[in-house]
């Protein structure tokens, strides 16, 4: 794998399986103008999700691979990654797990962002589980994406408070907005190789 960064734009492929609102962030942070990288691939596991149709209203090539089971999904996802020569994988509110084998082929290149200040709050239901710990402070992590669940080392983390009377689909929207700046932020940390996967030795 060519280490960030790459001397020419990165190719890079979204994930998305609802409305795409950390997409469309995306999109607009990488588009065809970026000299550092651009979205060219938006791949989604149900056909009628919005994100599809935000890419393809903007000129992004937008694909529906059925899951199914997963691996045949997982197949055809690396298939079209790929063909497309994608060399950074965006999730964005993918709501599937990809198997560890998925993980390794794309270590380094693959991102995840969480709606919690990880390591806390791990998995589904992230504000609830804020809520319900009493917690002032939550907020939203980019991350790289490994084996385990919302256990990838960080790469930009956002916060907002926890104010009283909030429900989770208030914390959500308030953790939303901070996700569609910390996303573009640490796309472009991983890209510039200002931050670099585990294990990776920083060069210079």
């Amino acid at each position: 794998m060519t280490p960030f960064p790459l001397g020419r734009p990165a190719r890079i492929a979204v994930l998305a399986s609802g409305r795409g609102t950390n997409l469309q962030a995306l999109l607009q942070a990488f588009g065809p103008d970026e000299p550092l990288g651009q979205v060219v691939l938006v791949i989604s596991n149900r056909a009628s999700a919005p994100a599809l149709e935000k890419a393809r209203a903007v000129g992004v090539e937008a694909l529906h691979v059925p899951y199914g089971d997963g691996s045949a999904f997982e197949v055809d996802a690396a298939r079209a990654l790929d063909t497309a020569a994608i060399d950074l994988v965006c999730l964005a509110g993918f709501m599937r797990i990809l198997s560890p084998t998925f993980v390794r082929r794309y270590r380094g290149r693959l991102l995840n962002v969480h709606p919690s200040l990880l390591p806390a709050f791990r998995g589904l239901h992230a504000q609830r589980q804020a809520l319900e710990a009493g917690v002032r402070e939550s907020g939203c992590t980019v991350h790289f994406v490994d084996e385990g669940v919302d256990t990838g080392g960080v790469i930009v983390q956002r916060r907002v408070p926890v104010l009283a009377g909030d429900s989770e689909e208030t914390l959500a929207e308030r953790i939303r907005v901070e996700e569609h700046r910390a996303y573009p932020e640490a796309a472009r940390a991983v890209l510039t190789g200002r931050v670099r996967p585990p294990g990776e030795e920083v060069a210079g």
